[in-house]
This record gives structure tokens, C-alpha cells and sequence, in this order.
């Protein structure tokens, strides 16, 4: 009985560190640098 706890400890040991070490992607992108003025008037581009 006693092993049979400890066993069901270490699955649930294992499995809580698997999920920790799983890390997720930043779903945002950094966002972009505004262009300088002059840059957007030789671009053509306005932000």
C-alpha cells in the first residue's frame, strides 16, 4: 500500500513538471519602430 502511494506521488510529481516546462510563444509581435518623417515621405508610407 505504502508503494503504491508513493508511486501515485511520483506520477503526479512528473506529470505537474512536464506542464511546467512547457512554455507557450508570445502571441503578440513586438511592436514596430515608427519611421522617421523623412522616411515616410520618401516611402510614400504613413503610420
Amino acid at each position: 500500500m505504502r508503494s503504491l502511494r508513493q508511486l501515485a506521488a511520483i506520477l503526479l510529481a512528473l506529470s505537474l513538471a512536464a506542464c511546467a516546462a512547457q512554455s507557450q510563444p508570445d502571441p503578440t509581435p513586438p511592436p514596430k519602430k515608427p519611421l522617421d518623417a523623412k522616411t515616410q515621405l520618401e516611402t510614400g508610407r504613413k503610420y
